[in-house]
């Protein structure tokens, strides 16, 4: 394949505006529902490697003709492509969260500050926002915009780094590409090297310093691939490489995107790397004028929404968070709501685009007095049409600014005083004081099993023995009698004061551990806000390994996000099929993933024999008053239903467990 000799006119490649779509809608599906479009947050290193490559294209084509590169006229640029949208969405948040979520409102100054001086990515990182915590009151609007900021800090820094490369080591493409790739890959190496199993992931998910080989990727490709370069007439041979590089790169990419889960080990050791590198062959396919590849993405539905692709993603996250605060019986129209709410992004980018991005993008600003003079002046339609954009974008700016003052004085944490979330604070912090103690308690008892089982009849006497003492000791003394009213007979509630636990859960356990640890005092909990699946199979192992498992194993997850069967049969692995798993269903009526994970489990049940469903969600979905106002997590009322219908689960499943070994 050959390069044209001299450098051409700067072409727009239309094809880029199909890998922008791809980008845009796999992130938005993603957000919608995370279990369908798995790895649609993939989208994001699209519009990196995009960046990457357009922005140092764009300033070696300007060096190798002048010499120099105008910065000024650069920024100026982007300054009027990011800015407007930018600042209108987050004022205008600002105003929505004033007026009707003012749970929203601690820390909105340091948020919009953060954003506009393109540093929020980090800002994230240090007060510990997590992108995978999809179920959480105090979800913020601003979450998905930990991109733009690295974005915007390639675009500052970007030319700056490409200038100072090509002064000291003069056009020498080869060179400079090896200087991206090797940055790249340390970045890639970090990102692996920082990826703990155990940690939510979204520290690496955010950093600049593990996303950078996204951005470099790209602008290594630039060095060697220049657009100005590549000739559009070559060999029918070159040609179908080129295409075959196309079908390989978009084909990559479209399978990592349905498949990549975003909390596998896999995605940050290699898999997130991989897609990039697909990613960088598509649009090495798309930018040769000799492929087919331009052609192929290039259509008026692509062109529409790579166009506005900005702006789709801009106002995304606020729309989603503030329909489903309003609507929050998702579970209920997981097809319907979606919808909507992919309506309302669509419009409000639409006008967006329209009043906003575009005119703003093409507009003069030393003709500012005429445009206010036109203001006034200009008659008919499109007079009218300007003035209602210029008081709504007004009210907006005062709005914001209402927001931004009110933020500064609410108290960080104001928003989650909740009864809800004090109760969870308070009983997460007395789980994690009992649980070492509760940990050795359990391994103790294996111990002692292990050695009384090599002794059969030892091991049935101590049975015999020890059903003896919980009927006299329900005689003699009972304990929780305020619990029987619930179902539980003091026969089982002696029994359950003498079962080890292992307990794995997030935080509606959490919200229930007062009762759970009355109930069952020898049960170890590893229970926490925002606990996923993914998460917790690592720790499982550990545990198993160190014989520190009981032989009874409780699982409340699901309320944060759905899980693979794959996932699933890891975790059953971990556990093993000696243990008996009793597995809570979910009830969260905000998530479209509550059928997901309940049909994944009654699935599962079916698979594995020691696997036992408690229909929480059955037994609770007609009780309304039992939960707070998220209806997920068990009010006053609902707490003892809650522990006792699972002590309940568990005491009955475990004695009929105990009638089936001893006929054996």
């Amino acid at each position: 394949m050959q390069r044209a000799e001299q450098t051409k006119k700067r072409r727009f490649i239309t094809g880029f505006s199909g890998l922008r779509t791809i980008g845009v809608l796999g992130v938005i599906l993603y957000h919608l529902n995370p279990n369908v479009f798995r790895g649609g947050y993939l989208g994001v290193p699209i519009f990196l490697a995009l960046a990457g490559y357009l922005i140092t294209d764009q300033v070696m084509r300007e060096l190798r003709r002048t010499g120099h590169f105008r910065l000024r006229r650069f920024y100026g640029r982007r300054l009027k492509k990011i800015y407007p949208t930018l600042i209108v969405m987050l004022f205008a948040t600002s105003t929505y969260i004033v007026l009707f979520q003012r749970n929203l409102l601690a820390n909105l100054h340091k948020i919009i500050a953060a954003n506009l001086l393109n540093y929020y990515n980090f800002w994230q990182i240090s007060n510990g926002q997590s992108y995978f915590d999809r179920f959480a009151n105090n979800e913020s609007p601003f979450t998905h915009m930990w991109t733009l900021s690295i974005e915007n800090q390639w675009y500052i820094f970007g030319p700056l780094i490409i200038i100072l490369l090509y002064k000291l080591l003069k056009d020498r493409s080869g060179w400079l590409a090896n200087v991206f790739l090797g940055i790249s890959l340390i970045s890639a190496a970090l990102m692996a090297f920082l990826y703990n199993p155990q940690v939510d992931p979204s520290r690496i998910y955010y950093g600049t310093d593990t996303r950078l080989y996204g951005i470099l990727l790209g602008g290594a490709l630039a060095f060697v691939w220049p657009t100005d370069r590549l000739k559009d007439a070559i060999a029918r041979t070159d040609r179908w490489l080129l295409d075959a590089i196309g079908l390989v790169g978009v084909g990559g990419m479209l399978w990592l995107i349905f498949t990549l889960d975003s909390q596998s080990a896999w995605t940050y050791r290699g898999g997130m790397l991989l897609f990039t590198v697909f990613t960088v062959l598509a649009i090495a396919a798309i930018a040769h004028p000799g492929a087919d590849w331009n052609r192929i993405l290039s259509n008026p539905v692509f062109n529409w929404v790579g166009s506005r692709s900005y702006g789709l993603y801009v106002y995304q996250f606020p729309v989603m968070i503030f329909f489903e605060s309003k609507f929050p019986d998702i579970a209920n129209h997981p097809i319907l709501y979606p919808v909507i709410e992919v309506i309302i992004i669509v419009a409000i980018s639409e006008l967006s685009y329209r009043w906003i991005e575009k005119p703003i993008g093409q507009f003069d600003f030393s003709q500012i007095g005429t445009w206010f003079h036109d203001l006034v002046q200009q008659g008919g339609l499109q007079g009218w049409s300007k003035r209602i954009a210029a008081v709504l974008v007004a009210l907006i700016m005062v709005g914001g600014s209402v927001g931004v003052v009110q933020g500064s004085q609410t108290k960080p944490g104001g928003a989650d005083k909740s009864a809800l979330a004090e109760k969870i604070k308070k009983n997460e912090a007395e789980n994690n004081k009992r649980s070492k103690a509760q940990l050795a308690a359990i391994k103790a008892s294996n111990a002692a099993k292990k050695k009384a089982a090599k002794d059969k009849s030892l091991s049935e006497s101590l049975s015999k023995s020890s059903s003896a003492a919980e009927e006299s000791r329900a005689k003699a003394h009972p304990v929780n009698k305020d619990l029987e009213a619930y179902g539980l007979t003091q026969v089982q509630l002696q029994r359950a004061q003498q079962m080890p636990i292992t307990a794995f859960g997030d935080s509606v356990m959490i919200d229930g551990q007062k009762l759970l640890t009355r109930i069952f005092p020898k049960i170890y909990m590893d229970a926490s806000v925002g606990q996923q699946m993914i998460t917790t199979i690592s720790t499982v192992e550990k545990l198993a390994q160190q014989g520190a498992m009981a032989d009874v194993v409780l699982v409340g997850l699901g309320t944060n996000g759905p899980f693979t069967m794959d996932q699933l049969d890891q975790f059953m692995k971990a556990i093993g099929p000696q243990r008996r798993v009793y597995w809570i269903t979910a009830r969260v009526p905000t998530r479209q993933w509550q059928g997901q994970v309940n049909s994944t489990l009654g699935d599962a049940a079916k698979r594995y024999k020691n696997l036992h469903l408690i229909d929480w969600y059955s037994y609770s979905n007609a009780h309304n008053d039992w939960f707070w106002d998220d209806q997920t997590h068990p009010n006053n009322v609902g707490s003892p239903h809650y522990a006792t219908f699972v002590a309940k689960a568990i005491l009955d499943g475990e004695q009929k467990a105990q009638e089936q070994a001893a006929q054996q």
